[in-house]
């Protein structure tokens, strides 16, 4: 079982990247796929969840669901996280998840049974 993560990089705030998430190793269409991100010093919070038909969807708040987007690719079986107008509070390790439930908060971290290495994005100002 592996969730390969990539997409991180250096990017000035206002700026764009995408994340993906490629799952392999097992048939993960009864699992919800999550973004978790973990600053340095800080605790790993939730970013954003999906389910593969796309029909459920969660984020962390009203700041990130204004400017992140997840989707989900079934025949690839990668997830993504498009993230537009960065802002260096968003510099943090983005880990890919996949849970048996929809995540949608910080708490949910304890209930995810896969993790992918996880991808540095770095804003600067």
């Amino acid at each position: 079982v592996q969730l390969q993560a990539s997409g991180g990089g250096l990017v000035q705030a206002g700026g764009s990247l995408r994340l993906s998430c490629a799952a392999s190793g097992r048939t993960f269409s009864n699992y919800y796929m999550a973004w978790f991100r973990q600053a340095t010093r800080k605790e790993r919070e939730f970013v954003a969840s999906i389910n593969w038909s796309g029909s459920g969807r969660a984020y962390s708040d009203d700041s990130m669901k204004g400017r992140f987007t997840i989707s989900a690719n079934n025949a690839k079986n990668t997830v993504y996280l498009q993230m537009d107008n960065l802002k260096p509070e968003d510099t943090a390790v983005y880990y890919c998840a996949a849970s048996q439930f929809l995540p949608y908060s910080d708490s949910d971290v304890g209930g995810i049974e896969y993790w992918g290495k996880g991808t540095l994005v770095t804003v600067s100002s």
